[in-house]
C-alpha cells in the first residue's frame, strides 16, 4: 500500500484527512519515490517553503529543468521576474468596482437559487457552482463567459495534468490545454473590452515590461484558477454544511469566520510544490539542490499543533491561519473574491432557503491536487425523511 497514491481510492477520497494524518504521525517529512519528492504534512513546515522563495523555487528553471512556454506565467515565475506581473495585476484587482460586481452576482444568485428551488433536487456542481464561477470570474474579467461545455472539460484537463507526478499521461493533454486557454486569453488583448480586468492590463502592459507570452499565459490562470478555485471551494462548502447537522443553522450565526472555516475544513488546493534551490535543512531532513518539494496543504490545516480539535467543522473559529490560499510571494490573487463569492452564495442559501439538504452523497473528482466534487445532488425544499450524511 502506497499512502499517497492510497489517497485516490474511493473510500479514501471522500475525506483524506484521517490518512493525512497518519501520514504526520508516521514521519512528518518523509521522501515519496513514486514522487521524486519529499512530502510535507506539519503547517509549521509547508508554511516554512510557501514564504521563503530564496531557497524553495515555484520556477523550475533555477533548478536547471526546461519549462514550456505555456507553463510560464504568474504562478510559476519568482522574483524578480514574478514581482512586475503581480503588480500588473494586483493594480488591475484594486481598479475594479468589486461592491458593483458583487452586488450583480447576488442578483443573479438569488435568481438561480430561486429557479433550481422548484425542482425536485438537482445538481450542485454543475447546476450552480460552475456556472456561477465562470460568471464571476469573466464578469471580473470584463469578458462573455465561454460555453460550459467547451469551457469545463478543457480546465478539469489541467487539473488533472497537476497529478502527472503520480499518472505522467495527463502531463501532455493538460500542456495543450493550457496553451489552448491561453490562445484563448490572448484574443482579449487583442480586441480588449472597455472594462474590467483585461481593460486594465491591456492599457497598461506596454509599460509593464512583461513578455507577451507571460502576460497571456498568466491571463489564463486568473481565468482557469479563478474560475477552478471558486467552483470548488463552493462545492467543497456546501457539501460540509448539508452534510454536518446544524451546520446550516451555524453558518447564518457566524458568516464572517465560516468561510474561512470552510476552506481550512476541506479546501480545494491540496498540494503544491516547489524545488530546493540550495541544500536546506527542514524538518528535520537536508534536502539537497535540486530537489522537489510537495507541500499537502489540505495536510497542514488539519495539524492538531496548529489548529484545536482540527477534525471538527467550528465556523467560529478564529484565528484560522489555513493555507488554503497559499502564503508568501504566490499566495491567492483572488483570494478575497473567492472568499466573497463563497460567502455569497452560502449566504443566500442559508438564509432563503434553510431547508436545503443533500439528496445523495457527494461525488469527488479523482483529483489529488485540486480537492473537489464532480456531482452533489441537492433538494432546496425541508427534509421529509432521514438527511443523508457521509
Amino acid at each position: 500500500m502506497d499512502p499517497i497514491l492510497d489517497l485516490a481510492r474511493p473510500s479514501i477520497l471522500r475525506n483524506p484527512y484521517p490518512s493525512y494524518g497518519r501520514m504526520r504521525e508516521t514521519g512528518p517529512v518523509f521522501w515519496h519515490e513514486l514522487l521524486g519528492s519529499w512530502v510535507l504534512t506539519r503547517h509549521a513546515d509547508c508554511l516554512a517553503v510557501l514564504t521563503d522563495s530564496n531557497r524553495f523555487a515555484s520556477d523550475w528553471r533555477r533548478a536547471g529543468e526546461d519549462i514550456p512556454a505555456p507553463l510560464l506565467s504568474v504562478q510559476t515565475l519568482d522574483p524578480p521576474e514574478h514581482t512586475a506581473i503581480r503588480h500588473l495585476l494586483l493594480d488591475g484587482f484594486r481598479a475594479q468596482d468589486r461592491r458593483a460586481l458583487h452586488d450583480d452576482l447576488e442578483g443573479q444568485i438569488a435568481d438561480l437559487l430561486a429557479e433550481l428551488a422548484g425542482r425536485p433536487s438537482f445538481d450542485l456542481v454543475g447546476e450552480l457552482a460552475e456556472p456561477i464561477a465562470l460568471r464571476f470570474v469573466t464578469a471580473f474579467l470584463g469578458v462573455p463567459a465561454p460555453e460550459l461545455d467547451w469551457f469545463v472539460p478543457m480546465s478539469r484537463t489541467v487539473v488533472d495534468g497537476m497529478d502527472a507526478g503520480l499518472w505522467p499521461e495527463k502531463h501532455e493533454p493538460a500542456v495543450a490545454a493550457r496553451a489552448q486557454l491561453a490562445e484563448y486569453a490572448g484574443g482579449w488583448l487583442a480586441d480588449p473590452p472597455k472594462g474590467g480586468l483585461i481593460a486594465y492590463v491591456a492599457e497598461h502592459a506596454a509599460d509593464s515590461g512583461v513578455a507577451e507570452t507571460v502576460l497571456r499565459n498568466s491571463l489564463r490562470a486568473v481565468l482557469h484558477a479563478g474560475y477552478e478555485s471558486a467552483s470548488r471551494l463552493l462545492g467543497n462548502a456546501a457539501a460540509a454544511l448539508l452534510t454536518t447537522p446544524g451546520a446550516l443553522d451555524a453558518f447564518r450565526a457566524t458568516p464572517a469566520t465560516a468561510v474561512d472555516e470552510l476552506i481550512r475544513y476541506d479546501a480545494p488546493v491540496q498540494a503544491d510544490a516547489r524545488v530546493c534551490v540550495t541544500d536546506t535543512e527542514l524538518g528535520g531532513v537536508t534536502m539537497k539542490a535540486g530537489d522537489p518539494v510537495t507541500l499537502f496543504l489540505g495536510a497542514a490545516n488539519h495539524d492538531p499543533l496548529r489548529f484545536d480539535h482540527p477534525t471538527e467543522l467550528r465556523l467560529d473559529r478564529a484565528p484560522n491561519p489555513h493555507l488554503g490560499f497559499g502564503r508568501g510571494a504566490h499566495a491567492c490573487l483572488g483570494a478575497s473574491m473567492a472568499i466573497r463569492l463563497t460567502g455569497s452564495v452560502l449566504g443566500t442559501l442559508a438564509t432563503d432557503h434553510p431547508g436545503a439538504r443533500a439528496v445523495a452523497e457527494p461525488e469527488h473528482r479523482r483529483n489529488l491536487t485540486l480537492r473537489g466534487l464532480d456531482r452533489f445532488e441537492v433538494c432546496l425544499r425541508p427534509d421529509t425523511g432521514e438527511e443523508v450524511r457521509p
